[in-house]
């Protein structure tokens, strides 16, 4: 018999119609003798409302109440799912994070899940009954709920898996797997069977929305399995692994962008030792993440410019702290929002030379220009100019055969 992780995420359990249908697939792997563990999120919509009561009641809403208040979400979608598995003639109850327990550790909004007491649920699992357990929170060691991160219902599968023994976690969301690049932009698309967890892990990074980077990094160390499944169709899904048999000779797993990047270039920064560390010090004490970086040094060694990366967002904050910092002087600084990251992941690129060179060509066939490039062991990141996009992603997709 094996035992099974379902997770739900806050689509697939957004209406009580999609809740009846969450219980039908779980229904079906119970038929088929599993030992079944549901995680399930908040209703989609549901914890954004929470937040909104929060901030109209305080600007500085204590973070401890925060997380009580956030985790109830998951307590009334849990209460309605087991509610109508219990309907439908199964023995099926609600479990809250504190109830197993789940410990964590760490602040309030950003916990990490430390362990999992499983001995009360074991003997229920082995009793033939449907735990349905709160996904997102914990508790830690002063007894108050704590919640794990936006998307920490995956985390909690993950480690619910890995203490339970699970043989298989699966995640369900509204997309059917995972795809070689955002089918809303190139309609060319094409789900992956199987992925590295690096591999996924790094398009996560990059923008992917069906799993957090913290998820797969968990399921990484772990060695936890993740298969990605639609709750909305009955297709096959994507295996997140670390098995590297029965993959294809593949070079290119898949292709993505980014939409909301900025490049920042600080001309005639006068160079010496430390410059570096003094330009960035103030963006990591503010949480301004700092991506590609380039330094180009003059001609006569003097002085420096130099090009990076961030979040549009953080642009004006960002501007502000370069021109007050006194450590540092420049003759100008440049900023361009219309910009976009496009890069290529693939665990095949470590043993493959050229793919550099291919890149590189197609895009100039397009006639698109490379602003900054960065590399790692299976990636590789351009930034372009954000009109090009689209287009870039098309003539990459051609290249690498994702098509």
């Amino acid at each position: 018999m094996k035992t099974i992780v379902l997770k739900f995420g806050g689509t697939s359990v957004g209406s009580i119609e999609r809740i009846k249908k969450v219980a039908d697939i779980i229904s079906s792997y119970k038929k088929k003798k599993n030992k079944v563990v549901v995680i399930s999120s908040a209703m989609s919509g549901v914890t954004n409302d929470l937040i909104r009561k929060s901030e109209l009641l305080s600007n500085y809403f204590d973070k401890a109440e925060y997380d009580t208040l956030l985790s109830t979400g998951e307590q009334v979608a849990c209460a309605l799912l087991a509610g109508r598995l219990v309907h439908i003639g199964y023995n099926a109850r609600s479990w809250l994070s504190w109830q197993l327990p789940i410990i964590t550790e760490g602040p309030h909004s950003g916990a990490r899940i430390n362990r999992v007491v499983v001995k009360d649920l074991s003997k229920y699992l082995k009793s033939g009954g449907i735990p349905v357990i709160t996904g997102f929170q914990g508790i830690n060691e002063k007894m108050r709920i704590t919640t794990i991160g936006r998307s920490g219902s995956d985390a909690t599968a993950i480690m619910l898996a890995k203490f339970i023994k699970a043989d298989e976690c699966i995640i369900y969301t509204d997309v059917d797997g995972v795809y070689t690049t955002d089918p809303r932009q190139y309609n060319q698309a094409k789900k992956i069977k199987k992925i590295f967890y690096d591999e996924m892990l790094e398009m996560a990074s990059l923008g992917s929305k069906v799993m957090q980077p913290t998820s797969v990094q968990d399921a990484k160390l772990n060695k936890i399995d993740i298969k990605v499944k639609s709750s909305f169709v009955n297709k096959s899904g994507t295996l997140i692994t670390g098995l590297k048999k029965d993959f294809s000779d593949q070079i290119i797993t898949g292709i993505s962008s980014t939409k909301n990047d900025a490049k920042i270039t600080i001309v005639g920064v006068k160079d010496k030792p430390g410059v570096a560390a003094s330009v960035f010090k103030p963006l990591s004490d503010n949480l301004i993440n700092v991506d590609m970086i380039v330094q180009n040094i003059s001609l006569n060694g003097k002085e420096t410019d130099l090009t990076f990366t961030i979040k549009s967002s953080d642009i004006i904050k960002t501007e502000k702290l370069i021109r007050q910092n006194k450590k540092i002087s420049f003759k100008k600084i440049s900023f361009d929002k219309n910009v976009s990251k496009v890069s290529i992941i693939g665990v095949g690129m470590i043993t493959t030379p050229g793919i550099s060179y291919r890149m590189f060509q197609a895009l100039a066939s397009k006639k698109i220009n490379i602003l900054v490039i960065s590399t790692s062991e299976i990636k590789i990141s351009v930034l372009i100019s954000s009109k090009h996009t689209k287009k870039a992603i098309s003539v990459l997709h051609k290249e690498f055969k994702l098509d």
